[in-house]
């Protein structure tokens, strides 16, 4: 028979699958995360009921937050489930390895319960504030590497009063006015900890977040600046959108019926660096990387990992494929990823501590080619325009002033600007999810009278439009993708 998770049913579902051993009537809010997706709950709050069954960190129990509209069913699927879900680890066998993760004691949804958001984060027993808020969400102008102000959310939320009754929107304006009234109040300001997919995740968020205090308040922007840690860390494991199969699977082999379960691949890592004043949980005894310094691990997984998703993800889509195992499945498509990590991303990397970098490069393939995540290469595809910029441009760059080769890259950048031309080899529409989706779409429609159209976008590609160095190769696979097609571009590079 199957069960319906929620603390209730915990003992009839501990039946079936591991859940939580502690008591979780005795963990209370150290930390509150806003954007609370899959990622999240595959890893931060994994890590936690990991020390949490070891009887510690009973103190750093998550209240997550959901700032946008869509994050209103999720306020939904935790209210019923009591915080409680079920994360299933994908074998590449094809075994499943589920567990009740009890982490998360609290979910609020600030478009309606925004003043308990506030009053929860100005609290002193909340010492950590977290954020899994994509890439886009720290509004970095791409070509200046300044605070872009234009977000219809932020420009609200910039002519709040601070410590005034009306509240914010967006996830900036509550961190800030929270600070703000724990200032008031002399009350320590808590910890900003980014777990996003950029370069310098701490360093972007303090930036960003000063930015944001400055424009409302000079004296506040100032005091956040000098008084408010922003450790950097990075953040890895694949964990693809949950399907309604995933749901289906859980119910059926597991008699447990779960509304919003997590899957993932079995790897996880977290480096990250140690600078939290108000104290933070044991992380390092449940497997985290505690360091000093983060950045050889970040930029070894967002120049390697996280830019090879986007090499093989065009090409991929193009060529048929629609998951990221069927392409790494292709010999033809892995020489490709290996060539780009081998000869363009691993020569812009420093010496990484304990890591193997050409053992860390065939376990990513392994890894991409786990059938049983069936990662869509739509997801990987998604948001492109927060995506390139950070992951892949800083490679070519890099490659250019060393007098490198960037064809590869080159080759990622035209399988862009291709599939951005929204649609495939074989006639059928793609469906281009992008923030700036429509002017990456306009570029691409120009392409038949101007080549270089989708490049003469300074706030993606910067000046590499006028560096031949990478203009030429870029040329020769867009017109090869254009006359030939995916697979026989990958040939041709491949017989260079």
């Amino acid at each position: 028979m199957t069960v319906r998770l929620s603390g209730a049913t915990l003992p009839e579902v501990a039946a079936h699958v591991p859940v939580p051993s502690y008591d979780r009537s005795a963990v209370t809010t150290g930390i509150v995360h806003i954007g609370v997706g899959g990622f999240h709950r595959a890893h931060q709050a994994m890590y936690l009921d990991r020390l949490m069954e070891a009887g510690q960190a009973l103190d750093w129990g998550i209240t997550g937050v959901g700032v946008m509209p869509g994050d209103a069913r999720m306020a939904e699927v935790m209210a019923a489930q009591d915080g409680l879900y079920t994360l299933v680890v994908k074998h590449p066998d094809g075994s499943l390895e589920p567990r009740v993760i009890g982490s998360i004691v609290d979910f609020l949804h600030a478009t309606t319960r925004g003043a308990e958001v506030v009053e929860l984060m100005a609290a002193p027993s909340t010492r950590i504030v977290s954020l899994t808020v994509t890439e886009g969400g720290y509004h970095v102008n791409q070509v200046t590497g300044e605070f872009d102000a234009d977000d219809a959310g932020i420009q609200h939320d910039l002519g709040v009063p601070v410590g005034g009754a009306e509240l914010p929107v967006t996830a900036f304006g509550f961190i800030v006015e929270a600070l703000a009234r724990r200032r008031a109040a002399g009350t320590a300001p808590f910890t900003v900890m980014s777990c996003d997919n950029i370069q310098g995740n701490g360093d972007v968020a303090k930036k960003m977040i000063t930015s944001f205090a400055a424009l409302r308040d000079a004296d506040l922007g100032a005091w956040i600046e000098a008084e408010v840690a922003f450790p950097n860390s990075m953040v890895d494991r694949i964990t693809p959108v949950t399907t309604d199969a995933d749901r289906d699977a859980l119910a059926e082999r597991f008699d447990v019926a779960d509304g919003w379960p997590v899957v993932c691949e079995p790897f996880t890592q977290w480096a990250l660096e140690d600078h939290f004043p108000l104290g933070r949980p044991a992380f390092e005894e449940v497997g985290v990387q505690v360091v000093e310094d983060v950045v050889p691990y970040e930029l070894m997984k967002l120049r390697l990992l996280n830019a090879s998703h986007q090499a093989l993800t065009y090409v991929g889509y193009l060529a048929g494929y629609r998951y990221a195992h069927e392409v790494c499945s292709d010999p033809l498509f892995v020489d490709f990823l290996l060539r780009y990590m081998t000869n363009e991303g691993t020569p812009t990397l420093a010496e990484v501590p304990g890591v193997d970098l050409g053992a860390y490069r065939l376990k990513l393939v392994e890894r991409f080619a786990n059938p049983e995540v069936r990662d869509t290469l739509a997801r990987l595809c998604a948001e492109s325009s927060d995506r390139i910029p950070k992951w892949l441009v800083p490679v070519i760059k890099e490659r250019l002033a060393a007098d490198g080769a960037v064809d590869e890259a080159a080759l990622v950048v035209a399988s862009w600007a291709r599939y951005a031309e929204g649609v495939d080899e074989a006639g059928e529409p793609i469906d281009v999810v992008d923030r700036r989706k429509d002017a990456v779409m306009a570029r691409a429609a120009q392409q038949g009278e101007d080549e270089l159209a989708f490049l003469r976008d300074p706030a993606l590609f910067g000046d590499l439009v006028d560096d031949e160095r990478f203009t030429q190769p870029y040329l020769r696979a867009l017109r090869s993708l254009h006359e030939h097609g995916a697979r026989a571009t990958l040939e041709a590079w491949a017989a260079r």
